[in-house]
């Protein structure tokens, strides 16, 4: 005598539902992350988009005719919650110090634009400016320092690991 069992008894069919279900879900949160946190985005970075490009010429020639020699001096390591010193230099084509209108650092999370901060660098001697930088968070950032001279203004970029060794 053989009894007739229901197809949803069958581990192979529970099994196909669970992960059917699984994936839903798995799609239903991935969603729901990308509408409430959209990253990077800008409202107008077709305006900035425009700008950037029909500035950059014109950049890269002025950055070759003062001829300026630029270094981020970082850390070997950041801590999180605990500050440390960068350092900037910044020398003119002869290897003079070049004393700017203003330098200011910059720090990008890239995975939380929430999280960015600037901070004005300090000038402690001609060429040479500093700032205590904490970071608050484990992780990568980025790093913009911005130089502006009169109307003139130069960015020298670069990435660490804060927390880690």
């Amino acid at each position: 005598m053989s009894k007739k069992q229901s197809a949803f008894r069958s581990p192979w069919i529970i099994g196909w539902i669970s992960m059917l279900i699984i994936f839903v879900i798995a799609n239903i949160i991935m969603i729901y992350l990308a509408i409430d946190r959209p990253g990077l985005v800008v409202d107008d970075y077709y305006d900035r988009g425009q700008d950037y490009e029909k500035n950059m010429l014109k950049r890269q020639a002025k950055v070759r005719e003062l001829g300026w020699k630029t270094k981020i001096e970082k850390p070997e390591y950041a801590d999180i919650g605990m500050p440390v010193k960068y350092g900037f230099r910044i020398s003119d084509k002869q290897g003079l110090p070049v004393v700017a209108d203003s330098v200011t650092f910059f720090v990008y999370r890239p995975a939380d634009d929430s999280q960015d901060f600037s901070v004005p660098m300090e000038l402690v001697e001609p060429g040479y400016y500093q700032a205590d930088i904490t970071f608050p968070l484990l992780g990568v950032w980025d790093i913009l320092v911005s130089v502006k001279k009169d109307e003139f203004e130069l960015n020298e970029d670069s990435r660490i690991s804060a927390g880690v060794k």
